[in-house]
């Protein structure tokens, strides 16, 4: 009933939105642990070695709050840990870009016209960069210059700009954005697992032992969490990017990505001033909305797209010269081409859909698979069969995939 192209897209569902779950489960932690952080108060009534309280009314209850920096004089019978929201969250990821940019490399990952790389090049490039990614960021805060933490966060941005301009040097547009908000995920959850979860270690070992915790594990844990704080709107931005070739697609790609980690610090900055009682600087939004501005400016420039002769090669190479190809090439520039064109010609649409090209046979053939799945198995296209494609057209498309895929 079910062929390898549905089941393996229903497997790309379930990741996707198991991704999603982690990531809410996630990033609602982390927010609402920083805004309690920022909202201890100094009260006389503080137990011993408490830094500050914080009462708070949720679904119909009060609660109160304690905080201790070291540790209080007694280790708690039960104790919650909150460190699988985010190892969940980023092996879900990684599974999706192995799915998607690995098993897919030729399709999304690797871009010819940026850098000719065969498949195993393309992968080991990816992995080198997640890896090699952490290590550079988790030897900057470790460095003296580690101490000062403005120094260190503008350091930390000319790293973040230098690796979204590399990756667009070497991956398509789409893979690029992507690959840079895994990049900064993860640090992100490099900073649970190598530093924040073996610090808590420490201190709950000395409790047990009975010694006094050393202070300088909680700073470092703070000054990590603190970053992660200022990246989690910024990787949500561009892990969204791949929907949208006016982030992904234009030339000025990098330079996107790059001013969505400023937005990300000016919104935090609101919210955590907001949290912290130290009034509302609503500069920050003027000032979000100026970046913003200047991003849909450069998303302006040419976009990039599949050649008008793209190399045929792999499976695209197999779809090209199957039979019915020509029938299903006539099927979808009579029906599709009109708006997935360099310039479309239905109204309203200024590029094509997902910057999907489908002009010419060798487009055509490298989208086989979208369009199987958008046009043969399912009517995803064209939207409310604008162009009125016939279930005999759709049968043609199935016929031509199988012909190849089984």
């Amino acid at each position: 009933m079910y062929d390898y192209a549905v089941l393996w897209e229903w497997v790309m569902i379930a990741a996707r939105w198991t991704h999603v779950i982690t990531a809410v489960a996630w990033i609602g932690s982390s927010f609402y642990f920083i805004a309690l952080d920022l909202g201890l108060r100094k009260t006389p009534s503080l137990p011993p070695l408490a830094h500050g309280e914080e009462w708070q009314v949720h679904g119909g209850g009060f609660y109160h709050i304690n905080k201790y920096l070291v540790a209080p004089d007694f280790l708690p019978e039960h104790l919650t840990w909150f460190k699988w929201e985010s190892y969940a969250t980023w092996l879900s990821g990684f599974a999706m870009l192995v799915l998607l940019y690995y098993v897919g490399a030729e399709l999304f990952l690797i871009d010819p016209t940026v850098m000719e790389l065969s498949v195993w090049q393309a992968v080991a490039l990816s992995l080198a960069s997640l890896g090699g990614g952490w290590l550079v960021y988790d030897g900057l805060c470790r460095s003296p210059v580690g101490r000062h933490p403005t120094a260190l966060m503008i350091l930390l941005f000319g790293v973040l700009v230098a690796m979204a301009w590399g990756y667009t040097q070497v991956f398509s547009g789409r893979a690029a954005l992507l690959h840079l908000g895994a990049f900064t995920a993860t640090i992100m959850s490099g900073n649970v697992f190598l530093t924040i979860m073996p610090n808590q270690r420490i201190v709950v070992s000395d409790l047990k032992a009975g010694r006094r915790p050393d202070p300088k594990y909680g700073e470092i844990a703070k000054q990590r969490s603190t970053h992660n704080n200022y990246l989690t709107l910024p990787v949500i931005f561009l892990m969204l990017s791949n929907h949208y070739p006016l982030i992904f697609a234009t030339e000025f790609n990098w330079l996107i990505a790059s001013l969505v980690f400023l937005m990300g610090v000016t919104i935090r900055h609101w919210f955590n001033s907001r949290h912290a009682r130290k009034g509302n600087p609503h500069w920050t939004w003027a000032a979000t909305a100026v970046i913003f501005l200047v991003i849909a400016w450069l998303s302006t420039a040419p976009m990039r797209g599949v050649p008008e002769e793209a190399t045929l090669g792999g499976r695209a190479a197999r779809f090209a010269a199957a039979d019915g190809f020509a029938e299903v090439t006539d099927i979808v520039t009579g029906r599709c081409s009109m708006c997935h064109a360099a310039e479309p010609g239905w109204d309203g649409l200024h590029w094509p859909p997902k910057n999907v090209r489908l002009e010419t046979a060798a487009q055509i053939a490298h989208e086989a698979r979208r369009i199987y799945l958008q046009a043969g198995i399912t009517h995803a296209m064209p939207p409310g069969n604008l162009s009125y494609m016939e279930p005999e057209e759709r049968a043609a498309i199935v016929r031509w995939y199988r012909s190849v895929a089984g």
